[in-house]
């Protein structure tokens, strides 16, 4: 009987235990903390944040690099004394890991066209790092879940490879007829057609920018644009509209006063500005006398080291970039705040016009290099009359801008690039090694004020220097790829 006893309080004590485990994993189950997250708030924070990335990386590196504008502070940047620039391969790496877990689930419920949409994501973002670093992790990159925690660094040349094979599926994908719909779309509106072309205008920027290393780039530019599907206005652009409160506004607003004057209008895009009397200029500089008329005033900082022969008195970018309560403001002039660039029509049409003159396609090189202009200007909502133009016609006939050679291709495409993330200082650095790795080919710049790197242009950003503690073996081997140095002047497979 004593035995029964305690053998049925035993159980009554097991049972007990077990209710009061699974009473406290209730108590502790957070009903505010989702377990998984759905598709449309990974894209939509995939696409915040890398175009955040982007956009603040454009303004303290690919603006600068390219001599758009010009660092007041901190000029390591101007005086090509270059490091790693971590955020950028931090920031985008991180975006990534959002963008595979959308690509994943849309993989899982079938939705062909988020596939397609990650997949250009994808695409665009390594792009823009293997053309920064050289060789960087891409097949085994955020493969953590398969416990790839050492990822082997691809060659340049295969990784442009991939990305065009990506690309042109991801077209497919995107295509009339394919299954799904896409959700959290905050870049393009859930436009599968606008993704469709902007998959294909990138293939087109990638097959221009490897178009040395690449054999049949130009059978394969011109084939895409036979296909018709690229991008053909300015209502086909990859921008991003920001809103007024964080955390979703431009990320230059929430800057200090010192920080966003850390970089001024450079002295040499105004010096070309200037003699156009591009109307532009009120858009990319604020106008030191503060008076948008004809009356504006604007001065250039000098890229290159702080000393004494390098000015690095500017006008302030424009007001569209930031906020200033004691100047006039963006909406004050009826403009809305600038947008996150991923890619425009304009930079498609010179694209074209740069293809036309290296015989890729048949059409006339100055159509589309006009239809360049005509679109930047367009985009940045442009007032001709504080420079004398009555309209764009008026501007492009008598200014002096209208086509004779190539390089006015480049001209004019470099300012179209203003704040297009890193892809200034990428275009520089192509028509640099066109030009024999010299500046003598480029005839609106040349190097920095008194840089630290005898007046070369650096070809890459170095490898963060926590790969070569956590990722040990695939950085030494992919150094050694370079010729043994992590050199900003190593030349990676794009420059040999």
């Amino acid at each position: 009987m004593k035995l029964y006893k305690s053998l049925s309080l035993f159980a009554l004590a097991g049972m007990l235990f077990l209710l009061s485990c699974e009473q406290f994993d209730e108590l502790n189950e957070n009903p505010n903390e989702p377990t998984t997250v759905s598709p449309d708030v990974l894209l939509a924070s995939a696409i915040r944040s890398s175009m955040n990335t982007m956009v603040t990386e454009s303004f303290l590196l690919g603006n600068n690099a390219a001599q758009l504008t010009a660092k007041t502070l901190r000029t390591e940047v101007d005086a090509y004394n270059w490091n790693a620039f971590p955020t950028v391969w931090e920031g985008l790496y991180e975006s990534l890991t959002d963008i595979y877990a959308v690509e994943e689930i849309a993989l899982e419920a079938g939705n062909e066209k988020l596939q397609g949409v990650a997949i250009v994501l994808r695409s665009w973002i390594f792009a823009t790092l293997t053309n920064a670093y050289g060789d960087i992790p891409y097949s085994d990159a955020i493969q953590g879940a398969d416990n790839v925690f050492t990822p082997v660094y691809d060659l340049q040349e295969d990784i442009y490879s991939g990305l065009l094979d990506e690309l042109a599926r991801a077209g497919s994908l995107l295509a009339d007829g394919t299954s799904g719909t896409i959700t959290g779309d905050i870049l393009l509106n859930a436009d599968a057609d606008r993704w469709r072309k902007l998959a294909n205008s990138l293939r087109l920027r990638l097959l221009m920018t490897a178009g040395n290393q690449i054999g049949d780039a130009g059978s394969r530019f011109a084939a895409i644009v036979n296909g018709g599907d690229i991008m053909s206005g300015n209502g086909d652009n990859a921008t991003l509209t920001y809103l007024g409160g964080f955390p979703n506004q431009y990320p230059l607003i929430p800057l200090k006063t010192g920080d966003f004057d850390a970089v001024a209008f450079s002295r040499t895009a105004l010096d070309v500005m200037e003699a156009y009397g591009d109307p532009r200029l009120m858009r990319y500089a604020r106008p030191d006398n503060d008076e948008y008329n004809a009356g504006a005033s604007f001065s250039g900082a000098v890229n290159g080291s702080n000393t004494a022969n390098c000015s690095k008195s500017g006008s302030r970018l424009g007001a569209q970039y930031f906020n200033d309560a004691d100047q006039t403001t963006a909406g004050e002039l009826g403009l809305p705040m600038a947008e996150g660039i991923l890619m425009t029509y304009a930079e498609v049409e010179f694209l074209l016009a740069e293809a036309a003159a290296k015989g890729w396609i048949a059409d006339g090189i100055e159509a589309h290099y006009r239809a360049g202009i005509e679109a930047s200007m367009a985009y940045h909502q442009v007032d001709p009359e504080p420079f004398g133009w009555s309209s764009f016609d008026d501007f492009y006939q008598n200014s002096g801008v209208a086509y004779e050679k190539e390089t006015d291709i480049w001209e004019q495409k470099w300012l179209a690039l203003f704040f297009h993330g890193l892809e200034p200082y990428f275009e520089v650095r192509r028509w640099y090694f066109e030009s024999g790795l010299s500046w003598a080919g480029i005839p609106f710049l040349g190097p920095a004020c008194d840089n630290l790197n005898d007046g070369n242009l650096p070809l890459r950003f170095l490898y963060p220097g926590e790969e070569q503690s956590l990722n040990a073996a695939s950085y030494r081997e992919a150094v050694g790829r370079l010729g043994g140095s992590n050199s900003q002047n190593a030349a990676m497979w794009l420059v040999q």
